[in-house]
């Protein structure tokens, strides 16, 4: 009988033990860090690309009005979610001018998550 619950016993450690793990591969960060009541756009020249998981980004240099420029980070979603939504790895190269629509960073930095981009051509991709 002593076996029997020593094997039962470590069968229901086991079984938690999964069900932890399970949760673990499931968990996302939080999307507190981008403020989804406000939305912006900006126009530039894409820097850089990063067509990789779990999250691809953006690199939008977006000029002011005073003679200087700013670098915007753009968070996007996941390159096989983009793909499901028309995107190619290059449907946006560096040293496109486009124009982006996002909800910024809470903390006023330049970025955002990415709503959707419009190329030159008039051509939208959407971002969330």
């Amino acid at each position: 009988m002593k076996h029997e619950v020593k094997v039962l016993a470590r069968m229901m450690v086991l079984m938690i033990v999964s069900l932890g793990a399970g949760r673990a591969a499931l968990a996302h960060h939080s999307f507190a860090m981008f403020d989804k009541t406000k939305f912006m756009t900006v126009s530039g020249t894409v820097r850089k690309i990063e067509w990789a998981n779990p999250h691809a980004y953006l690199q939008v240099q977006v000029p002011g009005s005073n003679g200087t420029s700013t670098l915007y980070a753009i968070e996007c979603s996941s390159p096989n979610e983009l793909s499901r939504w028309g995107w190619k790895y290059n449907s946006i190269k560096v040293g496109d001018q486009i124009s982006v629509g996002l909800y910024p960073l809470r903390n006023g930095q330049p970025g955002g998550l990415l709503f959707s981009v419009t190329l030159a051509n008039g051509t939208v991709f959407k971002g969330n």
